[in-house]
């Protein structure tokens, strides 16, 4: 799977799970870190949780393991390190203060259009 690919595999999973503002970001020319962003926010630290699990389940189904996960224990922003993708799963208060589709605004944004209803 290409690295846009997974990314828009995960911003599907998310919308499946009902993640609100998802966005998809590439930022293959402005960092190493990664090829894309992907975030999202999530209603509750229980609706930030199960998209995070969610995420990984279905990707280990798929053969893909993130390399690092932080943030599950407190879920005001969980990241999702799958080397070429990061997944941001913020709350709402947590995406407000850190604004990262702000801090990477010179990024791509990738069109997502959902596979679900």
């Amino acid at each position: 799977m290409t690295p846009k690919e997974l990314a828009l595999t995960i911003a599907n999973i998310l919308d499946s799970k009902k993640a609100e503002d998802i966005k998809v970001l590439e930022v293959t020319d402005l960092t190493s870190i990664a090829d894309y962003f992907v975030i999202c926010n999530g209603t509750s630290s229980t609706h930030i949780k199960s998209l995070s699990n969610e995420v990984e389940y279905q990707l280990e189904e798929m053969g893909e393991h993130p390399a690092h996960n932080e943030g599950i224990s407190t879920a005001t922003w969980i990241l999702k390190d799958y080397i070429t993708v990061v997944v941001h799963i913020f709350s709402h208060e947590a995406d407000e203060f850190y604004r990262l589709e702000h801090m990477w605004a010179d990024a791509k944004k990738v069109d997502f259009e959902p596979t679900q209803n």
